[in-house]
């Protein structure tokens, strides 16, 4: 039977403190070669053993596996150089060393089927894996070679497209692309990067995911979120085309932030991963807090569409409070689910 209101993570979670440099991203690894491929394998175990106590019921690999969600899936392309970098300012917001791309972007061989692959044997769960999307893909380089956002989303696309169908082919249920992006350049997002997106999940049969966020809880993001005023309405300028898109689901950023809840009506009918666990403050929700943040979204989507969530990854959170705020979801999630039950909500 089908559970209502399954929970999920929306990205990361820290990783143990022996593999990496814990409370930081793009934290560089602690082990090599051999060790490393183990290390990481290790983690994942541990990364689901705590999705597991917590009851979260669509599980992931944590991102444990890969060092960063852009940039580790960008090192397996040819066409980028990484010993070259250029500073580029990262969705209009903070700068950042970055990659070159200097030739034709392709894909040599699978990057994350492996792990895929290891986490479907370590569980029954259904799970999910992220991907980047093609426009935050874009805005994580600096581009030497197409000299155009647009003709190099296109090519991540079709390489995400080809990742996608493997990990599929791997037992993945949801495959999620990341795309932050989308709250920052409206037009484009409009003109292309939903269609980039529409092509990097063609052909694909299992569920597909897109989620938009307001990013990691660092402080060139919560600097942002203070300039954009008492209400955050930047989801009212894509809602309506991605409503039309074929994408199942669109997670959304939403426990202490600014969105009005009722910007979700402009999607209805698809699915919607409601975060209701903020990743930007070590303070752990009460379930209750969790569920009066989904009691809110239930006016404008329909329970069986209603999917509990972190608002995005928690990768630069102590290990202690993320395993607090994934038992806090799970809790207010199963508030709700028997208020519904009871006909009381």
């Amino acid at each position: 039977m089908k559970t209502l209101l399954p929970t999920s993570t929306a990205g990361s979670l820290p990783k143990p403190l022996w593999l990496a440099e814990p409370e930081k991203l793009w934290s560089p690894w602690k082990l090599e070669a051999d060790e490393l491929v183990a290390g990481k394998q290790d983690a994942l175990r541990l990364a689901l053993m705590d999705q597991d106590r917590a009851g979260i019921d669509i599980v992931s690999d944590g991102e444990t596996t890969r060092q960063h969600f852009v940039t580790t899936f960008i090192e397996h392309l040819s066409g980028v150089d990484f010993e070259n970098r250029r500073t580029v300012k990262i969705r209009d917001r903070y700068d950042a060393s970055v990659p070159v791309v200097n030739g034709a972007i392709a894909r040599q061989k699978p990057v994350f089927v492996d792990d895929a692959r290891f986490l479907r044997q370590q569980t029954d769960k259904p799970i999910k894996w992220a991907l980047p999307g093609p426009m935050t893909m874009v805005d994580t380089l600096y581009d030497a070679h197409y000299k155009s956002r647009e003709k190099l989303a296109w090519e991540f696309a079709k390489v995400l497209n080809q990742e996608a169908k493997e990990l599929e082919a791997a037992g993945v249920d949801i495959i999620q692309f990341d795309e932050p992006a989308f709250n920052v350049f409206f037009d484009e997002v409009n003109d292309w990067g939903i269609a980039a997106l529409e092509k990097a999940v063609e052909g694909l049969k299992c569920e597909t995911a897109v989620h938009i966020c307001y990013g990691y809880g660092i402080k060139a993001n919560t600097d942002w979120k203070k300039t954009l005023g008492s209400e955050w309405r930047q989801y009212e300028e894509i809602f309506p085309k991605l409503q039309q898109s074929s994408i199942d689901l669109i997670s959304l950023e939403c426990h202490n932030s600014r969105v009005p809840m009722d910007l979700i009506e402009l999607i209805r009918g698809k699915k919607v991963m409601v975060g209701a666990i903020d990743v930007a403050n070590h303070q752990i929700e009460t379930p209750e807090e969790v569920a009066e943040t989904l009691r809110r979204a239930l006016k404008f989507v329909d329970a069986d569409k209603l999917y509990p969530s972190t608002n995005c990854g928690m990768a630069p959170l102590p290990n202690s409070v993320a395993r607090g705020k994934l038992e806090a979801l799970c809790k207010g999630a199963a508030i709700l689910r028997e208020e519904l039950s009871r006909g009381t909500f």
